[in-house]
């Protein structure tokens, strides 16, 4: 069985809904076949009641021709990542295999572990800073951090929470967080450095394709100390570096190209591959 979405398994999953789904409704981008709409995970309480009803939500979307599940490790502090977990297990029973949907997440925001710490101070020290997973001056905006050691860590948590063996897309969480507090050349530095982990990860087997998701992106002009342009310099600093280009610079997903591809359907929205379309 494969350990993470495939063309081949997403064409399956689609053909299950033939002459039910709206014309248009599955759509092939990133080498996959993409419901036009997917389900989320982000607000709620972090409690048992929330944490079973996201995972009946995710079943029945994924039972009613929805393929695409997004989460983030800090969303209810791991517990949305773990709704998921348990619908990915409870999806299996139903007889859809892994190949068949597709599982998002992110990292980038320090977060607790499924309720929020009496000394949250203490926990991330105990946590974090005190095993060398971070140092203090690695946090921007009093909550983000995207060092290398800190990927490698919350991607790690968040296999373990989604019970899967690879997570098929990995955004950098809000990347543009950081830029209110360094350098845009430090900015851009912190980002190659996250994206050649990313890298590594794909080779390793534990994420299939990464990217960013810059929620703020929709909202600044090309050239702003936003993340408009940020996005599109961060790639070409990846892929042009020795650490993370070449070939392997081919795993990355631009966030707002891959979103277009699941909503318009039309050719030009095609998925942006290390700045080549694919």
């Amino acid at each position: 069985m494969s350990k993470s979405a495939t063309k081949e398994g997403t064409t399956r999953y689609a053909q299950r809904f033939a002459g039910r789904a709206a014309e248009g409704h599955f759509r092939e981008a990133q080498r996959l076949v993409l419901s036009s709409l997917g389900i989320g995970t982000y607000l709620g309480q972090p409690d048992a009641k929330t944490d079973e009803g996201y995972a009946a939500g995710a079943v029945a979307a994924v039972e009613s021709g929805i393929n695409v599940m997004d989460a983030a490790i800090n969303y209810r502090f791991q517990r949305s990542e773990r709704s998921i977990g348990a619908a990915v297990r409870q999806l299996a029973a139903k007889a859809f295999e892994r190949e068949e949907f597709v599982v998002c997440t992110k990292g980038g925001y320090l977060t607790p572990d499924g309720a929020m710490p009496g000394d949250p101070n203490e926990y991330f020290f105990r946590e974090y800073i005190q095993p060398g997973v971070f140092a203090a001056k690695d946090i921007a905006a009093g909550s983000h951090c995207m060092t290398p050691k800190f990927l490698k860590n919350q991607l790690g948590r968040s296999l373990k929470n989604l019970g899967v063996e690879c997570v098929d897309v990995y955004y950098l969480h809000n990347p543009e967080t950081q830029l209110s507090e360094v350098s845009k050349e430090d900015f851009l530095n912190r980002v190659r450095e996250a994206f050649t982990f990313l890298e590594s990860a794909v080779e390793a087997g534990e994420i299939q394709y990464y990217g960013s998701f810059p929620v703020r992106a929709g909202a600044v002009q090309p050239g702003d100390d936003g993340s408009a342009d940020a996005g599109q310099s961060i790639a070409a600093r990846a892929s042009s570096n020795g650490d993370g280009g070449g070939e392997r610079a081919g795993h990355y997903v631009d966030r707002q190209r891959f979103a277009a591809a699941r909503s318009s359907g039309e050719e030009s929205a095609t998925i942006c591959l290390g700045g080549a379309r694919a």
